[in-house]
């Protein structure tokens, strides 16, 4: 059975292949590993010249992970509604990263003080929830907003609520990543 250092190499190689199939490029190698076979939830993350350039993702195992890797990297490119999709001539300098969620655990929170007391930055990933609005941060995004004040700020923001905003109904649920990236 191959070891768990095969797995990131294996989701990377399928992601970098799911976009480059579009362009007609060079496929790279695959290696073979028995989780791909199984249910699983990714985040693709694509960044060219150091700057994001797409994520798309899921945020619980509803496919095989082989197929969730190639759809969510083909919606990176493609179908993240901020950004134009990738041209060819972006090809070149684009490097990938897959994020692989372990599923979501309820927060249960009091207010937000609570929430931010239990938060930690770097490490948990939140999913934001309340009455159909709905927005998620990955650990990564710790990186650019390492206060957990302006994490949730910023979290509300994106899911179309004031920045203020808290009610006593607002679900939040955290999860951890494995996260592997090129180079």
């Amino acid at each position: 059975m191959p070891c768990a250092d095969t797995l990131g190499p294996a989701l990377l190689s399928r992601a970098r292949n799911a976009i480059a199939e579009r362009f007609d490029r060079a496929r790279v190698p695959e290696p073979a590993h028995p989780a791909l076979r199984l249910p699983g939830a990714t985040f693709v993350t694509l960044h060219r010249d150091g700057r994001l350039r797409g994520c798309i993702g899921r945020l619980r195992a509803e496919r095989a992970l082989d197929d969730d890797v190639r759809a969510n990297a083909r919606g990176a490119a493609f179908e993240d509604p901020r950004f134009a999709p990738l041209l060819a001539a972006e090809w070149r300098g684009l490097s990938v990263e897959v994020s692989l969620l372990e599923p979501p655990q309820p927060l249960p929170v009091r207010d937000e003080a609570d929430a931010r007391g239990q938060l930690e930055p770097g490490v948990d990933g939140v999913l934001l929830e309340w009455r159909g609005a709905r927005a998620t941060f990955l650990p990564q995004v710790w990186a650019q907003l390492p206060e957990p004040a302006d994490f949730l700020r910023e979290l509300k923001r994106k899911a179309g609520l004031d920045a203020g905003f808290w009610h006593a109904e607002l679900r939040l649920a955290r999860y951890r990543v494995r996260r592997f990236t090129e180079g």
